[in-house]
């Protein structure tokens, strides 16, 4: 089993520079499907979950290969409309096939997908928009069975705002025939970095960045070329980081409108930050004040940095709020925390953090991806050395993440250890 050994009281200083969006990546590679040609994408992050897409790809015949910075598809081999399931069931972003078969071959066959246990994450609202379209949707021994034999356009309105049912809905409507039209949809960066990606291959998608979104089907797609966004999560990460542990970080390669939300809620917590065309410096700063964050779908803080904020908010003395507004589940690294002095209680959706009281190393294990950062930066913090579990977690959307936090000047070593540290896990 891997695991993180981490120095504590470790102070951010350097330069970092952002790989491309985790978020956009694991649909973009999908959508490279729709066409039977060739797609070159470039600043993909080297992660696991980007790994498993590349060997599902390569199960359904089409050809993957690597040249420079560039990942190219040829997917005009590609006969097959049921994806292995011992693939599929490992990460949670392989729905996003879903759309793309159907949009392709009029049906697919796939497992309920996997991933990171969030709490309920239904896929109603998906299998709603693929209905609108004019397919029959069953569910069976834990496979989705979608067809349709012909995609229709259709005014579809979300009864929630949802990222996977925005984009999965566009990837099935670019091949329908007639005019889609989403409303209450997500407004993302990553779902107008896909839209951009389908428009390259000759789609007709306009309107995302706005909860209405426009599709204008067509009847094949073909080559294209595309660089996946900064990843605006894993930028926030490190401007937290930095934060917490008091230190400075240049986070560059950035779209600073993205991290709008990160900036304003760094600010208030008192960090000092700078802001240039393309890169953001953040300063911790000795003083730090408790904050009330909201999680709320873009462009409100988000989700995925509830877990490093509530790291952050346990420095700043006094009563912070941290409400979860995304998903249920999303409170796992709470009592890990606790683990390490947190002062935390939970009512219902809502974090009560005790702030101002010094964390302290523990053995501790991440729960998901989001929580095993924020463990990173507790580590970061602590008195003593933290030994963190449950790496594989990190590697699904952080690239040598023990490598980066080097690059910033911390020590984080990636080592191999028996389970006794962990009993019972």
């Amino acid at each position: 089993m891997e695991y993180l050994r981490i120095k504590g009281q470790q102070k951010i200083n350097g330069t970092i520079r952002i790989n491309g969006a985790k978020n956009a990546a694991v649909a973009i590679l999908p959508a490279a499907l729709l066409t039977e040609g060739i797609v070159k994408i470039d600043n993909l992050p080297k992660i696991t979950d980007i790994d498993k897409l590349v060997e599902i790809l390569k199960a359904l015949g089409a050809k993957v290969s690597f040249s420079e910075e560039h990942l190219n598809i040829d997917s005009s081999g590609v006969d097959n409309f049921s994806p292995p399931p011992s693939l599929v069931n490992k990460f949670r972003a392989s729905y996003y096939l879903m759309g793309v078969l159907l949009g392709r071959f009029g049906q697919v066959k796939i497992p309920m997908p996997g991933g990171c246990n969030l709490g309920p994450r239904p896929i109603d609202q998906h299998i709603k928009g693929f209905t609108a379209l004019g397919a029959k949707v069953e569910l069976e021994d834990g496979l989705v069975k979608i067809k349709a034999k012909n995609l229709k356009g259709a005014h579809i309105y979300l009864d929630v705002v949802s990222v996977g049912a925005t984009i999965n809905i566009m990837l099935a409507a670019v091949r329908a025939e007639g005019k889609t039209i989403i409303e209450n949809a997500a407004k993302e960066p990553e779902i107008v970095d896909v839209a951009n990606f389908l428009n390259a291959m000759g789609a007709q998608v306009i309107g995302t960045g706005t909860d209405v979104i426009k599709i204008q089907g067509v009847p094949e797609l073909g080559h294209a070329e595309h660089t996946v966004i900064p990843d605006r999560i894993e930028a926030g990460t490190f401007m937290i980081a930095a934060a917490a542990t008091k230190g400075e970080a240049l986070v560059a390669e950035v779209i600073p409108k993205h991290l709008d939300p990160i900036i304003a809620k760094l600010k208030e917590v008192g960090a000092h930050l700078e802001v240039g065309p393309d890169w953001v410096r953040v300063k911790g700063n000795n003083m730090l004040f408790p904050a009330d964050v909201k999680t709320f779908p873009y462009p409100g803080f988000p989700t995925d940095l509830q877990a490093p904020m509530m790291v952050l908010l346990t420095q700043a003395p006094g009563t912070s709020l941290i409400t979860e507004n995304v998903f249920e589940g999303r409170f796992r690294h709470v009592d890990e925390l606790k683990k390490m002095g947190a002062r935390i209680k939970l009512g219902g959706r809502t974090a009560i953090i005790d702030g101002g009281h010094e964390l302290v190393s523990a053995p501790v294990r991440a729960m998901d991806l989001r929580g095993g950062a924020a463990f990173i930066i507790a580590g970061l913090i602590s008195r003593g050395e933290t030994v963190l579990a449950g790496v594989e977690h990190i590697d699904r959307g952080y690239e040598h993440i023990e490598k980066r936090f080097k690059q910033l000047g911390v020590s984080v070593e990636r080592n191999t250890i028996s389970n006794e540290i962990f009993p019972g896990k």
